[in-house]
């Protein structure tokens, strides 16, 4: 059986579930919503395998499951060489935010990452400490500021209500997700002008492993068709 995984709840599910229903493929949860298994109807070989969002690249990574709908940027996050342990087969259209670099509205000298690298660079000359960036985001905004020579930062770890870590004191800007920017206008924050680290969206993707049976391929052959792509 070629294995199918799909975010276990929520908008992304039922998204997910829409977009393969309108290509052909039925797919569904079996039993009561807290139970997760499923079903697939318009197709031979496929099993369907409920998963958080964010365990379903590393499942991917280590070929328990052959296929999955996640989110780009945990793609991204959550893979070292991402593009060499999965393989992108289809964007979904949906579950679009953007991942930025987001500071105080009161920092009106600070618009860009050259003048985020400045700003770092006073405030640890006047603090003592390093300028603390919040963030769940560790690999990405990571490797986004090397790349843009931004030093003198240190990322703190944040895993939820991210925007509000800058208001409580325990951050001076953030690294986060956003679709329409009104929670971080809201927090009192705006977006750097060259902050956007990564443009994400549910993807379909596919493992990079070799050790597909030959029913497997098949059947990934006769999906793809079967979904258009």
């Amino acid at each position: 059986m070629l294995k199918l995984g799909v975010p276990s709840k929520g908008r992304l599910m039922e998204k997910t579930f829409q977009w393969f229903g309108n290509r052909g493929v039925t797919l569904r949860k079996s039993g009561s919503e807290r139970e997760y298994a499923g079903a697939v109807e318009g197709i031979d070989g496929v099993e369907l395998v409920l998963l958080s969002a964010g365990e379903i690249p590393r499942e991917l990574a280590a070929g328990r499951i052959q296929m999955g709908v996640t989110g780009s940027d945990l793609v991204r996050e959550k893979l070292v060489n991402w593009e060499k342990t999965v393989r992108e087969v289809a964007p979904l259209g949906f579950g679009g935010a953007d991942l930025i670099i987001a500071v105080p509205q009161a920092w009106v000298d600070v618009d860009t990452l050259d003048d985020l690298d400045a700003a770092a660079a006073a405030f640890r000359a006047r603090h003592g400490h390093r300028l603390r960036i919040a963030t769940k985001y560790h690999r990405l905004v990571r490797d986004f500021l090397k790349q843009a020579g931004v030093a003198d930062y240190a990322l703190i770890d944040s895993q939820g209500a991210t925007e509000g870590t800058v208001k409580n004191e325990t951050a001076e800007a953030i690294a986060d997700i956003t679709s329409t920017g009104e929670t971080l206008r809201a927090n009192g924050l705006k977006i750097l002008s060259d902050g956007m680290i990564h443009a994400s969206q549910a993807t379909l993707f596919r493992t990079s492993r070799r050790d597909w049976s030959t029913e497997q391929r098949r059947t990934f052959k006769a999906l793809e068709a079967r979904l258009g792509l």
